[in-house]
């Protein structure tokens, strides 16, 4: 007698990492993420916004702020509204990971990269920073979370933040 196969369950939202991120624009308009890739395996590779998780007591914002800092050094930023909130979880370096994820717009004319804050698990994953416009984006053949960022760029970029955060579809991977 086979076994059935059990359906993927949805994370609990006790047991959700509470993560910021930030979409980071700068003066031309384009979006930094980090090239990210599984630890040991760099053809098993995403880009993505910069984040992550809320330490202590520190606010999404907070975190927002500090995430950006330590991932990219970039610290002349403007700070602006929630756009965006996902329930998202998918396998790294041997884990799963759920997350509930804001993502904070914000702008800076500082375009200059310099990573000085990874933890030793980011130093073995994050493979460097980029730049895009919207335009390279929506051509892109690489994987890119959220995996509708090319649409809601060019969505936020036409029409501005939205009045309240939007909810996005949850991705499991």
């Amino acid at each position: 007698m086979s076994a059935e196969p059990q359906p993927e369950a949805h994370p609990q939202p006790e047991a959700l990492r509470r993560v910021a991120r930030v979409v980071l624009l700068d003066p031309r308009d384009r979006i930094l993420l980090l090239h990210g890739h599984e630890p040991g395996d760099t053809a098993d590779d995403w880009w993505f916004t910069p984040g992550g998780g809320l330490e202590g007591d520190e606010t999404h914002e907070q975190a927002a702020l500090r995430e950006l800092m330590e991932e990219t050094g970039i610290t002349e930023v403007e700070l602006g509204p929630a756009l965006w909130q996902r329930i998202c979880s998918f396998p790294f370096a041997g884990r799963r990971w759920d997350q509930d994820e804001r993502y904070y717009l914000a702008r800076t004319s500082q375009t200059s990269t310099q990573a000085t804050g990874l933890t030793e698990l980011e130093r073995r994953s994050v493979a460097g920073a980029r730049w895009w416009t919207c335009q390279e984006l929506t051509e892109a053949h690489e994987t890119v979370y959220p995996t509708r960022l090319a649409e809601l760029l060019r969505r936020l970029l036409d029409e501005g933040p939205p009045s309240r955060p939007e909810t996005l579809d949850t991705e499991i991977v």
